[in-house]
């Protein structure tokens, strides 16, 4: 689970929850008419934006942003140059027995299976590229789903907002209850930003930022697996790949390195 994306919903809510309970009650900030309109009117967007079976999917999209597997460039790296060196030292059919027994990520195995095979090194990029095109186009869609809950939320909060101060000039004879309604019509307005600025904008932030780390890293196999296929040495290999880490990651790979 993510941890962040758990205590960020949480520290939200509970901020804006604070601070109301600080000068007033939560129940004024309470009205099943507002947010009606505005979780309704939310739906209802992302229902005419998208298809029925592409918008029924936003549960599991959801899911992505509090479960996911963190990318390991680091692992990929020390994995590809491993493989490196036994295709360099066994030839390139060794990695066969190599991929069977070991746990590598599923689009490695596909990339080096194909090298395997003897496919030439244009198929094997060019199917690569491919796979990797429709997992950005799939993560793209999901990310959509809560842009636009983003953007349609705070709408409906200010069409609410506006039918509430319509019912109130239509009352302006009853002076006293001018300030409720006022109020009530107000509350709209609150929930669209609300369910925009603590969850739909920031979870479809953090499913772009889990797609640029996917894509990263399937770049990252790339690369590796056409050096490989191309029978480059494990040093050439290993320089390839270090552009893909960081520092602190850089540092591990030349420490073990040195300490083999």
């Amino acid at each position: 689970m993510d941890i962040a994306t758990v205590i960020g919903i949480i520290l939200g809510v509970g901020l804006v929850c604070g601070s109301i309970l600080i000068n007033g009650s939560l129940t004024t900030f309470m009205d099943a008419a507002s947010a009606t309109v505005v979780l309704g009117g939310t739906v209802a967007a992302v229902l005419i934006s998208f298809p029925l079976g592409h918008a029924l999917k936003i549960f599991g999209v959801v899911k992505k942003a509090f479960f996911s597997t963190p990318v390991d460039s680091l692992k990929y790296v020390e994995s590809l140059i491993k493989l490196a060196e036994v295709a360099r030292r066994d030839g390139i059919l060794s990695l066969e027995t190599h991929l069977a027994e070991g746990e590598y990520d599923p689009f490695l195995v596909q990339g080096l299976r194909m090298a395997i095979d003897g496919q030439d090194p244009s198929v094997i990029e060019a199917a690569l590229d491919q796979e990797l095109e429709t997992i950005m186009e799939r993560h793209a869609d999901g990310k959509a789903l809560f842009d636009n809950m983003g953007k349609y939320a705070p709408a409906f909060g200010m069409i609410g907002t506006l039918i509430g101060l319509v019912l109130m000039l239509g009352n302006l004879s009853d002076l006293e209850s001018l300030g409720p309604s006022m109020a009530v019509a107000l509350i709209t307005t609150f929930y669209g930003s609300l369910v925009a600025n603590v969850f739909a904008m920031p979870i479809a932030d953090k499913l772009g930022l889990r797609s640029n780390q996917e894509v990263a890293g399937k770049l990252l196999i790339i690369r590796g697996v056409m050096s490989i296929q191309a029978g480059d040495n494990p040093r050439i290999v290993q320089q390839k790949l270090m552009a893909f880490l960081d520092n602190k990651q850089r540092a591990v790979i030349e420490a073990s390195q040195e300490g083999g």
